[in-house]
């Protein structure tokens, strides 16, 4: 590899870091850093670059499919079972917009704070 840049998180904006991390928390099972505060959280574990939230003032959500306020980014999940996996899902606070592109491959849903994501079995 050349250069000496890697990768350590990736930090998506949102009203409430602490209850954003919740959620992560508790889809992937990574744990809250103790340095968490409500302005800044983040979620280590593993080998991977760490899930982070910052609080931005008048956070506007994305809008799924529409670019009305675009995505941005969004976040890919590789999970066992399509069906299990969303249904877990929703009961932490997903959200399942429509439409839904190919559902029998992959599953798309909305965070507490609106963001895209994406669960594929595949």
């Amino acid at each position: 590899m050349t250069g000496s840049m890697r990768l350590t998180a990736v930090t998506l904006d949102c009203a409430d870091p602490l209850a954003l991390a919740a959620f992560y928390g508790a889809a992937t099972g990574l744990g809250l850093d103790e340095r968490s505060t409500g302005d800044f959280a983040a979620l280590k574990g593993g080998e991977g670059p760490a899930l982070a939230f910052q609080r931005v003032d008048g956070y506007r959500a994305p809008r799924w499919p529409g670019q009305r306020v675009p995505q941005q980014l969004h976040l890919d999940f590789h999970v066992a079972d399509l069906d299990t996996a969303e249904t877990r899902l929703l009961t932490l606070g997903a959200v399942r917009p429509e439409p839904q592109p190919l559902a029998e491959r992959w599953r798309v849903l909305l965070d507490p704070a609106g963001h895209p994501f994406c669960l594929t079995a595949r």
